[in-house]
């Protein structure tokens, strides 16, 4: 998952920020102590992997030197130095929009921006990640306060028409305008897009707004207050528990649930359960609606509407999909559709197989209910596949999978993955690890904080964020890119070292994927630098790099069981590839609904129906399991906030990933050359292209529509040589 903060996670005008081994012999240490060179003997582990392996000694013991402060930055060595920090951005931040306002149109007045666009999010970035990560209320208490001073004055440069005119003097100039290099054109655009849509650039006409007068730029800022405040409260309500008095449910399946009191605590929808009734009534009480999270939802969905038409767009959809691949929402609708089109049949098909499955464990209740197909999947891929976790678990040590990684990226990018030991107060907590980025000719290209280990109070969510953007600087130096990926993997134990679960394994490989995204984004500009860019190109280089991931290949480079060395057998990867194809067009399919219903609430308003009545239908057309009377699940859907108008996104990022897998890397997962073109057409620019000549320049060629349709079908197509394995 991908969490590029947004300035304390606003769109807010034209400064926001844009929503993530060594080769075996060769004896590279970047680093590591002495204690690790002798475990590493022992071990067989190159560095990287017993950087992951073995246990920390604790913290380097420096009796002199002083603490560094998280992430290296001195102020940060206790939790007022937040305080500091925003002093500092702000007072750089007046000189800056002094120097914006003076300084005639031309490139210097992008740079300015851009500057002043770092400043801030320097600090903000940060701040995101601490306020939710840092295991001590202090500090965490202290980065929320950051981001809420920073935003109050993102805020009022927002409204400040002296900054906004001297980047619409620049872009008003046809000649200048010209001369600029098309990405200091796009990010002067991309800076203008962001300030309009928060409604700068509306006069002071009057608007009558039920007997009250207001000017449009502050009604527009009065709509994006309020659509914050409303993304919020939804989504606190989209993780609420629902509870029901215990005498309403059998005695047989309370265990399964929390108690409390005369009350049974439902907080999800026991998907997994193996019992029909728990998931029956899971289903039935955590999506019972709520008057309260219903009305939220439809003043934030009427509110988005109101701004997207006060600054300019039909509907919101139309808005939110300016500058992404798509384009459009009718290139989406037109993309979904095809794509419903195309797997209705086999969605059919699985839905048979699962009902099969559930009459032959429930012979007396064999109706497809919307709480069955994530459990009775689950049954068939273990039964016909054999692929429980603990036959797989000891082949992916974390240290091996850092280790294919490792190799993976030395052979296509000829980069390497170096363990650093970080400095008193570098980082948050003992098992968080430092890797430097380090190219073979290029040198450093940036640092990645790995917070893997689960611990109390810390979020489940596999996530990256990016702490510094990359920029070039007035000096001519680059600024280094810093970012965080969070997993939530068990620790390891004296004998044993942390083992992932195949799932465990491929969202490593996916989170690595924006995490080089972001090291290899060598952007002029932060605005645009690695993972900020358009929702549906953001996840293509997360998604490739599952097809990596599932590559036997590739996983025979690291995959050896922790205790015999053993390679992991050719079968056991293409079992597991074949078994997520059971039952996936139905996965997809409900995809497809989601992303349409997205679609149409941000849409054309008012919305002909309520909410219910349109999931109902859409669930209906779209899904073809029924809709379960008194449930309303859209009021769970917390998507909506993060990707308003864009759940369709990582669909398409899928459809792009797997065409250029198909077509540049099925063949050779190593080749350098192809690595390099994808480093060259894809990575290096971040957001600073427009992200379909990204894709064409990869593949050669314009993809359609039904490109993307047929690569997201082809996927679901079993593997003939797996089949004749393991039938022989």
């Amino acid at each position: 998952m991908l969490r590029d903060t947004m300035l304390c996670t606003r769109r807010l005008g034209g400064l926001t920020a844009r929503a993530s081994a060594l080769l075996p012999g060769r004896s590279r240490l970047g680093g590591f102590g002495a204690g690790l060179r002798a475990r590493r003997v022992s071990t067989g582990w190159s560095p990287v992997g017993a950087a992951f392996n073995v246990k920390p000694q604790g913290l380097r013991l420096d009796l002199f030197g002083e603490r560094r402060g998280l992430f290296g930055v001195p102020e940060l060595s206790a939790p007022e130095g937040f305080r500091i920090a925003q002093e500092n951005a702000l007072r750089k931040t007046d000189l800056l929009v002094a120097r914006a306002c003076s300084t005639p149109p031309g490139p210097q007045t992008v740079l300015i921006f851009d500057e002043l666009s770092d400043a801030l999010c320097r600090v903000a970035d940060l701040a995101d990640f601490v306020k939710i990560a840092h295991p001590e209320p202090a500090f965490r208490e202290a980065a929320e306060e950051a981001c809420r001073s920073i935003g109050t004055v993102v805020e009022k440069l927002n409204t400040n028409v002296e900054l906004y005119q001297s980047l619409q003097k620049l872009l008003a100039d046809k000649k200048l305008v010209d001369s600029l290099d098309p990405e200091t054109r796009r990010v002067a655009e991309l800076f203008m897009f962001d300030f309009e849509i928060s409604g700068i650039h509306l006069d002071k006409e009057k608007v009558v707004l039920i007997g009250h007068i207001r000017n449009k730029r502050k009604r527009a800022v009065d709509l994006n207050v309020k659509i914050l405040d409303l993304s919020s409260t939804f989504l606190m309500g989209a993780n609420f528990p629902n509870k029901i008095e215990k005498h309403l449910l059998p005695e047989h399946i309370r265990q399964n649930f929390i108690l409390a009191g005369d009350h049974v605590i439902i907080d999800g929808l026991h998907a997994e359960s193996p019992d029909d009734l728990v998931r029956e009534a899971a289903y039935k009480i955590f999506l019972y609606p709520n008057a309260g999270q219903l009305r939220c939802l439809e003043e934030l969905l009427r509110n988005r509407d109101l701004l997207a038409k006060l600054v300019g767009y039909s509907t919101y959809s139309h808005r939110a999909l300016q500058g992404t691949i798509a384009k459009n929402p009718e290139t989406v609708m037109e993309f979904l559709e095809k794509l419903s089109d195309k797997l209705s049949e086999r969605t059919l098909k699985d839905f048979e197989i699962i009902r099969g499955m559930k009459m032959k464990l429930n012979p007396q209740n064999s109706e497809l209910m919307p709480w069955d197909p994530p459990y009775y999947s689950g049954v068939i891929r273990a039964e016909r596949y054999n692929i429980e976790p603990s036959l797989y678990c000891p082949f992916f040590s974390l240290g091996a999978c850092m280790e294919g990684l490792n190799i993976l990226f030395n052979k296509l990018l000829g980069i390497a993955l170096y363990a650093e030991q970080p400095a008193k107060g570098e980082v948050w907590c003992e098992d968080v690890r430092k890797l430097a980025v380090v190219h073979e000719s290029e040198g450093l290209l940036g640092y990645i904080y790995c917070d893997f280990f689960q611990r109390a109070d810390k979020p489940h969510q596999d996530c990256h964020f990016t702490i510094r953007g990359g920029r070039l600087k007035e000096d001519g130096d680059y600024q280094l890119p810093v970012v965080v990926l969070m997993l939530n993997l068990p620790h390891s134990s004296r004998n044993l070292p942390t083992l992932l679960t195949p799932g465990m394994m491929e969202n490593l490989f996916h989170e690595m994927g924006h995490a080089m995204h972001s090291m290899l984004g060598r952007t002029r500009y932060q605005h645009v630098t690695g993972t900020r860019c358009p929702t549906d190109f953001a996840e293509v280089p997360s998604i490739l790099m599952e097809y990596f991931a599932n590559d036997y290949r590739v996983v025979n480079q690291f995959a050896r069981h922790y205790q015999t060395g053993q390679s992991m057998p050719k079968n056991m990867v293409s079992r597991l590839c074949e078994s997520k194809k059971v039952c996936a067009a139905a996965d997809m399919q409900l995809q497809v609904f989601y992303a349409i219903l997205d679609q149409i609430y941000h849409g054309k308003h008012p919305l002909r129906r309520s909410t219910t009545d349109i999931l109902k239908e859409t669930q209906e057309k779209f899904y073809g399991l029924p809709y379960v009377p008194n449930t309303a699940w859209q009021l769970r859907f917390s998507h909506l906030v993060g990707y308003g108008a864009k759940y369709y996104s990582y669909l398409m990022s899928r459809a792009v990933a797997s065409m250029v897998w198909k077509e540049c890397f099925l063949q050779d997962p190593f080749n350098r050359s192809t690595g390099e073109r994808y480093r060259r057409e894809m990575l290096a620019h971040g957001g600073g292209r427009e992200p379909m000549l990204m894709v064409q320049g990869m593949l050669q060629k314009c993809p359609s529509t039904d490109d993307f349709v047929s690569a997201l079908v082809s996927d679901l197509d079993l593997d003939l040589e797996t089949f004749l394995m393991d039938s022989e």
